[in-house]
């Protein structure tokens, strides 16, 4: 195989027929978050809201996030795809169709959807499709994955803006992938909480520096 046809591959989700056929039961992962201690998997607090985000790779994302107040947990994952339980070398193939992602459980009582869709805009470079800056590949795509009618609006209202100040500086269309909620799955233990276990590990966040006009108030 080429590498044109390798990089043509890990860019298409594929097909169906083509997916990996994954497994019938959860790969092993950790128990509990590296940094805060508490359950990755819950139970969670009342009136905490789950969401999944997607800025390509996902040790730098879920840093981000673990450390904003208002956040009970992190979780690192792939979801989106068509394989049951992958692993990530199957992810990392393109085999699966999954996008690395970040699960984030938040209070709204301290921290707003708004806030959080406004870090995650301003995070990484949604317009970038199939790839994050040097990732290339269907698991480094942009996506948001929200878990109610509400909270789906919000994130398309908030795509819309930031549209709007992205064409303002130059910048191109959002590439980004919004849906429901999708199915999770729980990465690797190595995977979960990376690089506050190795803090010069590899980060490749990185965003446009085009400020969000959301959520500036939260």
């Amino acid at each position: 195989m080429s590498l044109f046809d390798l990089l043509g591959r890990k860019t298409r989700l594929p097909a169906p027929h083509e997916a990996l056929p994954g497994r019938e039961l959860p790969i092993p992962t950790a128990a509990s978050h590296f940094v805060n201690g508490r359950p990755l998997a819950g139970p969670y607090p009342d009136g905490t809201v789950g969401l999944l985000v997607g800025m390509g790779c996902f040790w730098g994302a879920e840093r981000i996030f673990w450390q904003l107040d208002g956040v009970w947990v992190t979780a690192v994952g792939y979801a989106g795809g068509r394989t049951p339980n992958p692993t990530y070398e199957e992810v990392c193939s393109g085999g699966t169709g999954h996008a690395e992602v970040v699960k984030v459980v938040f209070d709204p009582a301290r921290l707003s959807l708004d806030a959080v869709l406004t870090h995650f805009w301003e995070s990484h470079d949604p317009t970038q499709g199939m790839r994050q800056g040097n990732d290339i590949g269907t698991q480094y795509r942009s996506a948001l994955f929200l878990p109610d009618a509400e909270s789906l609006e919000a994130a398309r209202a908030s795509a819309a803006a930031y549209q709007s100040a992205l064409h303002a500086a130059g910048l191109g269309e959002i590439t980004t992938e919004i849906a429901s909620m999708p199915e999770f799955y729980f990465a690797e233990d190595y995977h979960q909480q990376y690089l506050a276990k190795n803090p010069n590990g590899y980060c490749g966040i990185g965003g446009t520096g085009v400020s969000c006009p959301v959520g500036l108030g939260a």
